[in-house]
């Protein structure tokens, strides 16, 4: 039997007829510490068959725009070919008009539809949600690697980073302090300032890339690298419905879940955050 988003009625689960379409790619072919996140895109799609999918807050159920679940990105013979057919893909979606959604796997799988979305959308900003930088121009032989998610995106897009708490001292050359929230910032500021000035740098085309080791892993632990002083859930939200509100976001990818066979609550965090994210996509669009 095809396998299908969140268990939602097949009227909603067609190539054709669906809006948005989830592309995962269960890939760990360059990550440094713990293994796993190649198991991400099973864990989250098993969390999220067990979501309940009315939202509260805005008081509508995305799923009925459609969600099309893809055929996985399998490709891994080099982290440059897994790239590339990320690219593809990605690329392949857009073109047929539909609102590309990726779940990963290590952060080196969001480069690919970076660039695809960067080609098919003018004057691109992307917003990268992340403890880490991810600014390295190459790691361990390869400019795909996951410390090199968003080197390319800084030299080719309007880059902005939240949550930011641990890098290199060589990416501090390709950081742009204007357009970076370290986490410490954001906990020691109210929201509404630096929200502001955040969604203030947006350009009207906004790609989101969120590795969930923004989150504190209070809240979400099973993720390859945990880091200190994370993100909350509402703080996180409130600036998800903000970028959503006053830009038009036009794709986006949640990675780096490593799950744990103990310990569910991260796999259904990131469940429930793919649905909030696609809740205020398609709510902010239809009220537009």
């Amino acid at each position: 039997m095809e396998k299908k988003y969140a268990g939602i009625p097949n009227e909603f689960t067609t190539k054709e007829g669906a809006k948005i379409e989830l592309i995962t790619v269960p890939y760990d072919g360059t990550s440094t510490w713990v293994k796993g996140a190649e198991k991400g895109p099973e864990a989250f799609l098993d969390a999220s068959e067990n979501m309940e999918l009315y939202d509260i807050e805005t008081q509508t159920e995305v799923y009925r725009e459609g969600v099309y679940l893809a055929p996985p990105v399998t490709e891994n013979a080099s982290p440059e070919s897994m790239t590339a057919e990320v690219k593809r893909r990605t690329a392949e979606a857009i073109g047929r008009k539909k609102f590309v959604t990726l779940f990963g796997g290590e952060h080196s799988v969001s480069i690919g539809a970076i660039q695809a979305h960067a080609e098919a959308y003018g004057n691109l900003t992307v917003l990268q949600i992340d403890a880490h930088a991810d600014l390295r121009p190459s790691y361990q032989g390869s400019e795909c690697n996951h410390a090199c998610a968003v080197y390319w995106a800084s030299k080719n897009t309007n880059l902005l980073q939240v949550g930011i708490r641990s890098m290199d001292i060589e990416e501090t050359a390709h950081m742009d302090l204007s357009k970076t929230w370290m986490a410490e910032k954001c906990h020691e500021e109210k929201d509404e300032k630096w929200m502001s000035e955040v969604v203030d740098r947006c350009t009207d085309n906004v790609y989101i890339t969120i590795d969930l080791d923004a989150f504190d892993p209070s809240i979400l632990p099973s993720t390859g690298t945990p880091e200190p002083g994370g993100l909350q859930w509402y703080q996180t939200l409130n600036l998800l419905r903000k970028v959503c509100a006053q830009k038009k976001v036009v794709g986006f990818d949640i990675v780096e879940l490593c799950p744990n066979e103990v310990e569910k609550s991260s796999d259904f965090l990131a469940a429930k955050l793919y649905y909030k994210l696609l809740t205020y996509v398609f709510y902010s669009s239809n009220k537009h």
